[in-house]
C-alpha cells in the first residue's frame, strides 16, 4: 500500500481516472512522452538521492502540462517543498516511510510557497 502526501497531510489513494502516464527517472528531458490528455502523470523516484524527477517535473510544467503530477517513490519529508516548487501536486510514499516520517514532518514543509529564497529576497 501507499500514502498520498499533500499540503494538508496524508491521504488514501483517490485517483479514479483512466489515463495515467508513468515516467522513469532516467528519462531524458528532451525525450519526455506526450502527456496530452493524461489525467495523472507519475514520475518515479527510485532513491531519495535521485533528483532527476524534479527536473522532469519542471520540464512538463514548462511544456504546458496542467494535470495532476505525482512524485512516487523514495522521497523524504525534507524534499516535499522542492517537490511542490518543481510542479508536483502530491507525493506518493510507502506505508513504511509514512510510519518513519509521520504526517507532522511532511506538514512542517507544507508552507513551501513562503519559504523559498525568492520570497526571502523580496522581503
Amino acid at each position: 500500500m501507499s500514502v498520498i502526501v499533500r499540503d494538508d497531510g496524508f491521504h488514501a489513494e483517490d485517483f479514479v481516472g483512466q489515463r495515467i502516464v508513468e515516467i522513469a527517472s532516467d528519462t531524458k528531458p528532451d525525450a519526455l512522452p506526450d502527456v496530452t490528455g493524461a489525467e495523472l502523470v507519475v514520475l518515479a523516484f527510485p532513491a531519495f538521492s535521485d533528483g532527476r524527477g524534479f527536473t522532469l517535473a519542471r520540464h512538463l510544467r514548462a511544456a504546458g502540462y496542467k494535470g495532476r503530477l505525482r512524485a512516487k517513490g523514495h522521497l523524504i519529508a525534507d524534499q516535499y517543498a522542492m517537490a511542490r516548487r518543481s510542479g508536483f501536486d502530491e507525493v506518493e510514499i510507502s506505508d513504511d516511510l509514512a510510519a518513519r516520517q509521520p504526517a507532522d514532518q511532511w506538514l512542517f514543509r507544507a508552507n513551501w510557497q513562503a519559504n523559498d529564497y525568492r520570497t526571502r529576497l523580496r522581503a
